[in-house]
């Protein structure tokens, strides 16, 4: 493991870019994800956190970061606190679970630049350790569709315009769908890159898949809830992903991962259905309370 208190070369010059990482709790995971970022020398590392109780900002600050705390607000606010004190015009967003490779976050740079960028993800590989649902859900991104959809896992970002159109406090999960739709309405050039990808990092336990399942289909009933019909396709997602998964398992011989896909179909549903009937609930309340003219 690299030493904490080291710091870069003063004949390295840092790269002008400001990297922000929202935590809560990551203890297990902040200190490689930290030593990755500090090893590609940025201008500087702000990480905010979601009121831990463990030691992760005592690691964030070994490492020199800029600290702030998000008071539980959650990861929207939390990225949007970053953006905000960032003193690059260059954002990357990386996730606590995160491991840079010596010179993605360059590469990924000069990439961004280059092509012309407003938003650049890296490539997603993921792995868990030897966990039943960690090695599910590494498995489930490594062959899913959705690993090549643009998202905020570890992303380079134009700081003003993602403070523009920022992140809708409102999502659990799901808000990098509707942080996505919205940049395209806007004209705005955004990608997966082929050219650097990262590790994306799985929890094992059933409760950290669950927590998954439950934040993902409460993102997508926010979605049905914020764009209306258009996003209606999105309540298939999870019945197709399903299905797909189970076809794929049983096509590779691997059908121990069948269990997997028809509880992460029916976890996506039951939040799903709860976050849409909630918001019934208080567009009748609103109803009720509006004054009769």
């Amino acid at each position: 493991m690299s030493d904490p208190t080291s710091v870069p070369a003063a004949s390295s010059p840092p790269l002008d870019i400001s990297v922000v990482v929202p935590t809560r709790n990551a203890e297990s995971l902040i200190e490689d994800c930290l030593a990755s970022i500090q090893r590609a020398n940025p201008r500087e590392i702000i990480v905010v956190d979601g009121v831990s109780t463990d030691r992760t900002v005592e690691i964030a600050r070994r490492y020199g970061a800029i600290v702030l705390s998000d008071e539980g607000r959650g990861l929207p606010m939390a990225r949007r606190m970053g953006a905000e004190t960032a003193s690059s015009q260059q954002v990357a967003l990386v996730d606590v679970d995160v491991r840079l490779g010596q010179g993605d976050l360059q590469r990924l740079l000069e990439e961004f630049r280059a092509e012309g960028y407003t938003a650049l993800q890296a490539g997603l590989h993921s792995v868990s350790g030897s966990g039943y649902w960690g090695r599910a859900l590494a498995d489930h991104h490594r062959t899913g569709r959705s690993k090549n959809w643009f998202g905020v896992v570890a992303t380079i970002f134009e700081r003003d315009v993602l403070l523009e159109h920022g992140f809708d406090d409102r999502f659990l999960s799901g808000e990098d769908i509707d942080l996505r739709w919205r940049l395209q309405n806007a004209g705005a050039k955004i990608g997966v890159s082929r050219r650097t990808v990262v590790e994306h990092r799985f929890e094992d336990s059933w409760e950290f898949a669950k927590g998954q399942f439950v934040a993902d289909g409460h993102g997508l009933g926010r979605m049905v809830s914020n764009h209306g019909p258009r996003a209606m396709v999105l309540l298939g997602l999870p019945a197709a992903g399903a299905v797909r998964g189970i076809a794929l398992s049983l096509a590779r011989r691997q059908p121990r991962w069948i269990p997997y896909y028809l509880v992460y179909a029916v976890y996506n549903y039951l939040a799903m259905a709860g976050e849409l009937a909630g918001q019934v609930k208080r567009s009748r309340r609103a109803r009720v309370a509006r004054p009769s003219t």
